[in-house]
């Protein structure tokens, strides 16, 4: 007799649901560790997204921030410029009034040569003499007048362009930060 067929077969058959369920047990055991790990590893991983994304939310604010005071501080640069270039063309207006007043004074005195150099003479070469130099000192205040006005015309061109490049040069300078 074999030792095997003294132990009853309704006692395998229970061995073998034992050994059963003691294996799918373990597999349930195993695999419940795996799932609480990878829980664990997708609750650590969703932290450090969360902790990602605020810090980039905060890093976008600052640089929003920062872009909006340069913005200002570039206005504000453009503003003092404008400025200060208003005040250099009110300067060089306030010149130029002042340089046509002399200009006028220049060609009353000029008007006033020539009335004197036509004195009326009894001698007739002198008269002729007089004429000749009334006609030349007509035409030299005359020449003074116009050369007097385009000089005008242009240190008033002259000085709009520099103030404007001027204000140009800072404004280009403010804007690039030097």
């Amino acid at each position: 007799m074999n030792w095997l067929s003294v132990v009853p077969a309704w006692c395998w058959w229970l061995i073998a649901l034992v050994l059963v369920t003691g294996g799918q047990q373990y597999r349930v055991a195993v695999a419940d560790g795996a799932a609480s790990d990878a829980r664990a590893e997708t609750a650590k991983t969703e932290k450090t997204l969360a902790d990602y994304r605020l810090e980039v939310s905060e890093r976008d604010r600052r640089a929003a921030a920062q872009a909006r005071q340069e913005e200002q501080r570039r206005a504000e640069a453009q503003e003092e410029a404008r400025a200060h270039a208003q005040k250099a063309r009110k300067i060089a207006d306030n010149g130029a009034a002042g340089a046509d007043a002399a200009g006028q004074r220049l060609q009353r005195d000029a008007e006033n040569l020539v009335a004197s150099v036509s004195c009326a003479g009894t001698d007739t070469a002198a008269v002729a003499r007089g004429e000749t130099a009334t006609r030349a000192a007509m035409v030299l205040s005359d020449l003074l007048a116009r050369a007097d006005a385009r000089a005008g015309q242009l240190a008033k061109a002259y000085d709009r362009a520099k103030i404007a490049g001027d204000q140009c040069a800072k404004e280009y300078d403010y804007l690039s930060g030097r």
